[in-house]
């Protein structure tokens, strides 16, 4: 389950990215939600908010490392919402870094393709989702006692 769900995110991150590229112009918004949520397709060299614009290569390994530490803890994995939650955390990891590995300007070096927007917010993609949304499982988990191996702790 651990890596089908990883592979999915991986999937759907990089179709969402590809269709992203194939019908938006790059920087002009097209609302899809009024102001709420509108598609804005960019490419970005750096990590949130385009922190580091410069350190794309540190941005790459890093994600790469990331990515190898959550694959050897997921084998200590027993809990259910653990395993979603790393599997949701790799796959995100994976998904922008298959965009550093791949796109232009060459491998280490490549930028992440954004294009959802919300108000008062970074532009980000599927990845970044899923990213977030397993920072909140684990903050879930940690906070009611959930274990790796699926023991409560309260």
């Amino acid at each position: 389950m651990f890596f089908g769900v990883a592979a999915g995110v991986v999937a759907l991150d990089q179709a969402a990215k590809s269709l992203a590229i194939a019908n938006l112009p790059i920087g002009q918004s097209k609302p899809v939600v009024g102001e709420l949520l509108q598609l804005t397709l960019t490419f970005n060299s750096g990590a949130a908010f385009s922190f580091g614009t410069s350190a794309t290569p540190v941005f790459a390994t890093l994600a790469l490392t990331v990515a190898c530490v959550i694959v050897a803890v997921s084998t200590l994995v027993r809990s259910t919402l653990w395993t979603w939650a790393l599997a949701l955390l790799l796959g995100g990891a994976a998904g922008n870094l298959t965009d550093r590995l791949l796109r232009a300007p060459g491998p280490f070096r490549g930028h992440v393709v954004d294009f959802l927007q919300l108000p008062y917010w970074p532009i980000f993609n599927v990845a970044d989702m899923c990213v977030v949304s397993a920072a909140m499982l684990i903050i879930f988990a940690t906070f009611t006692g959930r274990t790796l191996d699926g023991r409560r702790l309260r």
